[in-house]
């Protein structure tokens, strides 16, 4: 059923082959001095930096570039930035890249002008922001995240070996951004599948949540398998418009908030990954990848129905006179195969993860959410399985 709730949504959305034009004239809603923050220049030799460079120009913007952005953002990266948006009285941050790339520009923008320590006001203690605020926009290089269109910034603090995310409300999300998705075309596969294992995950965790059977479960069986039938096709072909293009628009849907309306979402195995994530800088999407159908052979006995409308409804398995048990286990196996087929990640030893890391990342990962809130010792147990 759907319960009592409030949806809203401030950032502008520009999707298409021609997504770009529209830079110019969003520019002329802010001030003169534009940060270009961007990664370790992928940008620079697929073209796209000079695309929007030029834009700018033409614009008559004054650019402070911000660079070397990293996959999993540091709490140092932050400061960086936030010293450049400071000294330059920045007044609009223009992320060029991928979820890490927007995630590190809200941090950055609400860090600037915060007084005291920003990582233990807003990324330990969740404090409301009360400080003035610098605009964000993007450019769209890389899916998954769904960073574009919501307040998610995801941050690591490498002097308490921390990764920490936390969801700003709607006054922090980007105020516009651009979707082109042959932009995503030269991005190494490896990214491409990591990317859209963070889809999924994203999907599946506001699915397997409770609060069952309302809308938002059959926009999530319809994303999810959009999701599925289309990677084959971008491996297969990259350049692939169609796939590519589906693959883009639901990773944005999936995490703009839309699909999470009336359910509780458990946000476990991102907050497990996360900590796997801060032990070994793996990429964000593999960790679930190999941490999930672990975590899902765990769970699914909490909500046998669920499990196995999912393997139902996304994966096409019949009932065929067996229980909702070994129906969901076949589910669960049947993802698992999609990751393998996928090139993804199957395991977290892979990914550089030690025995003696496990006790340690079990410990610090904050639990809670969905049909059962797992122990510290409960995780332990599934990093194991997932090792």
């Amino acid at each position: 059923m759907l319960y009592d709730f409030t949806f809203y949504n401030p950032t502008r959305i520009h999707f298409g082959k021609n997504a770009m034009q529209a830079l110019k004239g969003e520019l002329a809603s802010f001030g003169d001095t534009v940060m270009l923050a961007y990664g370790k220049g992928a940008i620079k030799k697929n073209g796209i930096y000079d695309e929007v460079t030029k834009t700018l120009q033409e614009a008559g913007k004054t650019v402070i570039e911000f660079s070397g952005i990293m996959p999993n953002p540091t709490y140092k990266k932050v400061l960086e930035g936030a010293q450049l948006v400071r000294d330059n009285n920045v007044d609009l941050i223009l992320a060029v890249g991928g979820g890490s790339t927007i995630d590190c520009c809200k941090a950055v923008s609400v860090t600037a002008y915060c007084e005291g320590d920003a990582w233990t006001k807003y990324w330990v203690n969740e404090e409301d922001v009360d400080n003035k605020i610098v605009p964000v926009a993007s450019v769209l290089t890389m899916v998954g995240t769904g960073s574009e269109m919501n307040g998610g910034s995801v941050v690591t603090n490498e002097d308490v070996m921390l990764k920490n995310g936390r969801v700003f409300p709607p006054k922090v999300y980007p105020k516009f951004s651009i979707l082109n998705p042959e932009y995503t075309y030269t991005l190494p596969e490896y990214q491409m599948v990591s990317g859209i294992a963070d889809i999924l995950s994203h999907l599946m965790e506001q699915y397997f949540s409770g609060d069952d059977n309302n809308v938002s479960d059959y926009l999530l069986e319809a994303l999810m398998r959009c999701v599925i039938d289309s990677t084959p096709k971008a491996l297969e072909n990259p350049k692939d418009y169609e796939a590519r293009s589906n693959i883009m628009w639901a990773a944005t849907v999936a995490l703009n908030t839309i699909t999470g309306v009336s359910k509780m979402q458990d946000w476990q195995v991102h907050m497990i990954e996360h900590q796997l994530g801060a032990y070994t800088d793996c990429a964000h999407g593999m960790g679930l990848a190999a941490i999930s159908p672990a975590y899902y052979r765990f769970m699914y006995k909490f909500a046998p129905e669920k499990f196995a409308r999912f393997a139902k409804k996304v994966f096409g398995v019949h009932q065929n006179g067996r229980t909702d048990e070994q129906v969901a286990l076949e589910g669960i196996d049947r993802l698992e195969q999609f990751f393998k087929d996928s090139k993804m990640a199957t395991n977290i030893h892979s990914l550089g993860a030690t025995e003696e890391m496990l006790p340690l990342i079990a410990n610090s990962t904050i639990v809670g959410g969905g049909y059962h809130d797992l122990t510290a010792d409960e995780v332990l147990g599934i990093l194991k399985e997932a090792f």
